[in-house]
């Protein structure tokens, strides 16, 4: 029963089995699911946070737990990475907007940060390929996404200081 519960944690229900690009279908859930928590359900940026850090927390004993006997270190089905990764953002985005939520506009910056997560994910400039390539663990499996989160952070900050000094 444990085995089966942590395989739905690290596969994030399942959707890590899914033959293709499940990564970018849990990047994807994720954000349809953050977007419902904050603007439909108007959850609690507290509570997002908590659960957001016990997903992450739990995250390390799980994935340490699926790859212990496992030959490949990161398998292509544990992506609770991608939802860590993909949550980083998006929750900073929130927060940074407070209570004056335009959810158009919401609809927008999510898409960009749907897109730059997927791009910093898959083409893992420094340091995400240290990590990936450095940490064959459930810490590489998990930073390399918090990491390429970061990134997508960095990315939209330069581009609105741009925005507002030139535009």
């Amino acid at each position: 029963m444990i085995k089966i519960i942590n395989y739905l944690f690290v596969t994030c229900f399942g959707i890590g089995s899914f033959r293709f690009a499940p990564g970018t279908v849990t990047s994807l859930v994720t954000t349809i699911f953050l977007y419902s928590l904050f603007h439909i359900i108007n959850l609690s940026s507290n509570i997002i946070l908590l659960i957001l850090f016990l997903v992450f927390i739990f995250s390390f004993y799980a994935v340490s737990e699926y790859i212990k006997y496992n030959e490949n270190k990161d398998p292509k089905e544990i992506v609770v990475d991608e939802f860590i990764g993909q949550s980083i953002p998006i929750y900073l985005y929130e927060i940074s907007h407070g209570a004056s939520k335009n959810s158009q506009e919401a609809i927008l910056f999510y898409l960009y940060i749907f897109i730059l997560f997927r791009f910093f994910d898959i083409k893992k400039p420094f340091p995400i390929n240290f990590f990936d390539k450095k940490f064959k663990n459930s810490f590489g499996v998990i930073f390399d996404d918090v990491i390429a989160g970061f990134y997508v952070v960095l990315t939209l900050i330069i581009f609105m200081i741009i925005k507002s000094k030139f535009l």
